[in-house]
């Protein structure tokens, strides 16, 4: 079904707002490129109108945090079907692209500028040339889609094909436009499935998470050993993962920087930190190791998330187990498919030999 929204002016008497249409699809793209929070204030943009070496135009090129690439496609003038085909087609070439390639388009993009210093600005830690377009994602920019090109968007979905539709609607207020987005599939869904689209080769998960636990970036290690529980927050990408984990889950955690630090079982759902106790007291009360971006604790988008973990086994940061060909990942939870999983999930077991006790 087409996904479309109404606005009304607040009032005794409610006037629902005309719908209106911006001069251009490239005033749209100027716009997002002038305030990318349009599309997410979770993405950095580096690349406009980049040309692919098979005769097609990128519109705009964006990594999220854990280095995937972004690839977003305007409708302009094309029809849906054809705008979904076009954005697969340039994926192709998306997943081509090297370190060097990426930085060169955004040395186009913002002359003068590194990638990897602005990255770390923007994001808090190093790019990692490693991981650097492990994967991507396609998100198609329109107004409206037809059903059946929403069904071909939902089918790819739902095979691990991370492909998502920003629809955006006009609507004319007293001689001013205002832009409304509405996203047709959760993001946080895009996401995991762009987590578990990595390269190389694949194999079915193991039913064992991933955690990435990032002690000193707002959280601190000793006090989740401590108290019992992950966490991850400042934005939803960050959050929105922890939404994987069901009570009775196993998860690996890693602190980024250090290595391999803990096993645990998960026991119950994720929450807020206004809602997360511990010992029967508000979790914003008891911690002290870090903010735990207690400065958003009203917002939902932005505040801390906290997953409660029974310990089977744990370490201190010095202790970290951190080998070369571990498996590693910056969403805070994913389900890996890859062989590098299993073989450090089969390493770990032999470092953590309490992984299957209720000790620490």
């Amino acid at each position: 079904m087409p996904v479309r929204n109404a606005i009304w002016k607040v009032g005794a008497e409610p006037q629902p707002l005309g719908e209106g249409r911006l001069p251009s699809e490239r005033t749209l793209e100027d716009m997002i490129v002038s305030a990318p929070s349009i599309l997410s204030d979770e993405w950095m943009l580096i690349g406009r109108q980049e040309q692919t070496g098979t005769g097609g135009i990128i519109d705009l090129l964006a990594i999220a945090p854990d280095g995937t690439l972004v690839l977003i496609e305007l409708k302009r003038a094309r029809t849906p079907r054809e705008v979904v085909a076009q954005a697969l087609d340039y994926a192709c070439w998306v997943e081509t692209l090297k370190a060097e390639d990426i930085a060169a388009a955004y040395a186009r993009f913002r002359p003068g500028r590194n990638l990897s210093d602005d990255f770390e600005a923007r994001f808090g830690y190093p790019l990692d040339e490693d991981t650097l377009n492990d994967s991507h994602q396609i998100v198609v920019v329109a107004a409206s889609l037809d059903s059946s090109t929403e069904r071909i968007v939902q089918y790819l979905n739902a095979r691990d094909i991370p492909i998502n539709v920003l629809f955006f609607q006009v609507f004319d207020n007293a001689g001013e436009q205002l832009l409304c987005r509405t996203w047709m599939i959760d993001p946080g869904e895009t996401q995991v499935n762009v987590a578990a689209a990595g390269r190389g080769d694949k194999e079915p998960w193991n039913g064992e998470f991933y955690a990435s636990f990032g002690h000193g970036q707002g959280r601190d290690w000793e006090e989740a050993r401590q108290y019992g529980f992950i966490s991850g927050g400042g934005g939803t990408w960050y959050s929105n993962t922890l939404s994987l984990l069901g009570t009775g889950d196993r998860v690996w955690v890693k602190a980024p920087g250090y290595g391999f630090v803990g096993a645990g079982e998960v026991t119950g759902p994720r929450q807020s930190i206004n809602e997360f106790r511990i010992d029967g007291r508000p979790a914003i009360e008891v911690l002290s190791g870090a903010h735990y971006h207690r400065e958003h604790a009203d917002d939902p988008d932005r505040c801390e998330y906290f997953v409660p973990v029974k310990w089977l086994q744990t370490l201190p940061l010095d202790q970290a187990i951190d080998e070369i060909g571990l498996f590693g990942n910056q969403n805070t939870v994913c389900k890996p498919r890859t062989p590098k999983w299993r073989t450090t999930v089969e390493r770990l077991k032999q470092a953590l030999p309490r992984h299957d006790d209720a000790t620490t």
